[in-house]
């Protein structure tokens, strides 16, 4: 599949270079993708330009700031993500006088996304986890679960397809409903960042456990 990740910090990095490895043709997006040429080298997978990202990816993923994707996606350009698959997997945080809090707190970005392009088939996930976890989930002491909210059953089954690609077998997905359940997703990043805290690292994972009645 050709998959276009729209920004290039550690989980886009990340992230190409897995998908890359699982035999998908990857691409970065970049505001300025000159200056990328060094990472490029770095991890064999070609650096363009913000639109030339979008027009190639059969499925475009948003790994840009919370704070700034709305606005970096709409320079990607709505008609190249229209009918495509948009995997959001970015949470904004804003910083307050005793800590950080969410940029978006009444509205999930996910659906702000959707909202702002509505053409597109945005799909909710990775955002309950680091980057390490979300290439490398066989590294856990135990099994982990991943999320997806989306209101495109096909668009969802795309993405968990792509999530089995990185090492996270269908045992591990959760479906949470339409595009306002990535609500939940978003706003455990507060606890995320507690836990990280306790920890003294961000590398784990979460596990829904069920009762033994539902099961």
């Amino acid at each position: 599949m050709r998959i276009a990740l729209i920004g290039t910090g550690n989980v886009g990095r990340a992230l190409a270079k897995a998908w890359a490895a699982a035999g998908h043709d990857v691409v970065l997006g970049s505001r300025d993708p000159a200056a990328k040429e060094d990472l490029a080298k770095e991890l064999g997978v070609p650096v363009v330009g913000l639109a030339a990202a979008a027009e190639h990816g059969e499925a475009v993923v948003n790994v840009t700031p919370g704070t700034e994707s709305v606005a970096t996606l709409r320079t990607a350009g709505a008609t190249a993500l229209a009918g495509k698959l948009l995997i959001d997997i970015a949470v904004g945080f804003t910083e307050e006088p005793h800590g950080l809090a969410l940029s978006h707190p009444g509205v999930s970005l996910g659906e702000e996304i959707q909202e702002a392009f509505p053409e597109a088939r945005v799909v909710k996930t990775f955002s309950t986890m680091d980057a390490i976890v979300m290439t490398a989930p066989g590294d856990l002491t135990g099994p982990s679960t991943v999320f997806l909210s989306g209101n495109d059953p096909q668009a969802k089954q795309t993405t968990a397809t792509l999530l089995t690609d990185l090492g996270w077998p269908e045992s591990a997905h959760l479906d949470l409903g339409g595009i306002e359940t990535a609500r939940g997703q978003e706003h455990f990043a507060l606890l995320f960042m507690g836990i990280a805290g306790a920890l003294g690292s961000y590398d784990f994972g979460l596990q829904v456990v069920p009762h033994r009645s539902n099961g």
